[in-house]
């Protein structure tokens, strides 16, 4: 794992002690040595993690954190903040400010290692959902990161596993006003309940006596339903080589019982949000795949599917010796809809002939709009002949229903054309295509309303 780290702190010695141990570990680091410097990096070039002293002259770490933290540019950066070993408030202050992590002085090695390598991972993924959805403007990251008032009004949905009654009941206590809290008793059962809600978090209580807390941790990051949700681990002081263990695992954080209440309070909000903000990505992930794929008129898939998944489907019928057929068909005279009615009535109409053919196909077709007033259907497992016998009943249904257009649903009379063909030996898409559209233009010549089969 490579990563570019950003070392901030106004003590040279530091600097470079933490820069070596970092480049041990095949990182690349960069250092400065104020927060103005930090802040100038961040926001001019690539940095994938901030090890940020709190103590500086000028803006301090608490200051530097909240820039990195508000600016849609750095926002995604994970910054881990640097105090001494007594100073309780300092981590809570800085969590408050947006920090991901702490790290007490004088610095752990393995500890250093683990949480810089956990983070790098976290912030892999959350970069490469960014680039799929492009930029922050364009799916409203910048206005969701920019509002506190969903943190601020929602309570985090946390399940809290535990065998000691009074650390749950401690722990629930200190949660009350911030997250809704389902209790379990006996880890065997921590799997099945977290796939049973939406949870933003969960809580392990590594102190387990019947079963094997990395165990359970590993059974939920493998889980298709749990894998994204985060993990906080409790532990005892010393288990430095379980916190190493855990974090390799994929546990986004850990606390050392026993546990300060607002430490606890401070490092779950982080979770809830960071759970947000990554659930919101792949929301808006899954909505720009959904539109580069789908006509928005219609809601049937676009040409660029077609042309993707056809191949594949072709592939697949000619390796298993299956049938595939195709219809291509369009709307008789689209254009005096248009010219005569107006391109509301023309979309009125093209959005109705898309529900006929869906209420034709089976759920197994494929039905496309590939342009204009011009579609088509693949029928996986069709012979040609019935392919055809598709076609007739949907042109039936096109002609047999007049088109309610316009406010006062004037009826208009239309007619569809198709053409057929049928998967042979040695085609392609692209053959079988090119003959489904050359039937349907023979459909046109001969008067329109017609289906026309062309198999070879």
């Amino acid at each position: 794992m490579t990563a570019r780290i950003l070392v901030v702190d106004d003590i040279a010695a530091n600097r470079k002690m933490l820069a070596a141990r970092l480049q041990a570990e095949y990182f690349e680091v960069e250092t400065a040595a104020d927060g103005r410097q930090a802040i100038d990096i961040c926001t001019t070039s690539a940095v994938d993690l901030v090890l940020l002293d709190i103590m500086m002259p000028g803006i301090d770490g608490y200051e530097v954190c909240r820039f990195i933290k508000s600016d849609p540019r750095t926002m995604h950066i994970p910054v881990v903040m640097i105090t001494a070993l007594d100073q309780l408030q300092d981590r809570v202050k800085g969590l408050q400010a947006g920090a991901d992590d702490f790290l007490s002085k004088p610095v752990n090695e393995t500890q250093l290692v683990a949480r810089v390598k956990s983070l790098v991972r976290l912030k892999t993924m959350t970069d490469e959902l960014r680039v799929r959805a492009q930029t922050a403007m364009n799916i409203g990251i910048e206005k969701f990161i920019n509002s506190n008032a969903e943190l601020d009004s929602r309570k985090g949905v946390t399940l809290l596993v535990s065998e000691r009654g009074l650390s749950r009941t401690r722990l629930k206590t200190a949660l009350r006003r911030f997250a809704d809290v389902t209790e379990v008793a006996d880890p065997g059962e921590a799997l099945s309940a977290a796939t049973g809600a939406d949870f933003e978090l969960v809580i392990v209580d590594a102190r387990l006596a019947s079963h094997d807390p990395l165990r359970l941790c590993s059974q939920l990051r493998s889980n298709e339903a749990t894998r994204f949700i985060p993990l906080l681990l409790i532990c005892q002081e010393g288990d430095d080589g379980l916190v190493h263990r855990a974090l390799d695992l994929g546990v986004n954080d850990y606390l050392v019982a026993p546990v300060d209440p607002n430490e606890l309070i401070a490092r779950c909000r982080t979770q809830f949000k960071r759970k947000r903000f990554n659930d919101h990505l792949r929301s808006s992930v899954q909505n720009s795949i959904t539109l580069s794929v789908t006509d928005p008129l219609t809601g049937l898939y676009n040409r660029r599917y077609l042309d993707s998944h056809l191949e594949t489907l072709v592939k697949r019928a000619q390796e298993r010796g299956r049938a595939l057929s195709i219809i291509m068909l369009d709307v008789d005279r689209f254009k005096l809809v248009n010219d005569e009615h107006g391109h509301d009535a023309g979309d009125a109409v093209l959005t109705e002939f898309a529900t006929r053919i869906r209420g034709v196909i089976r759920g197994i077709d494929l039905s496309c709009r590939i342009g204009g007033e011009e579609f088509v259907i693949v029928l996986p497992d069709t012979s040609a002949n019935d392919a055809r016998m598709i076609a007739e009943r949907l042109r039936q249904a096109v002609e047999n229903a007049p088109f309610r257009i316009g406010k006062e649903m004037s009826a208009l009379n239309l007619t569809a054309s198709f053409g057929v063909s049928g998967l042979v030996e040695g085609d392609s898409a692209a053959s079988l295509i090119k003959r489904a559209d050359t039937a349907l233009l023979a459909a046109k010549r001969a008067g329109r309303n017609l289906v026309i089969s062309k198999m070879s």
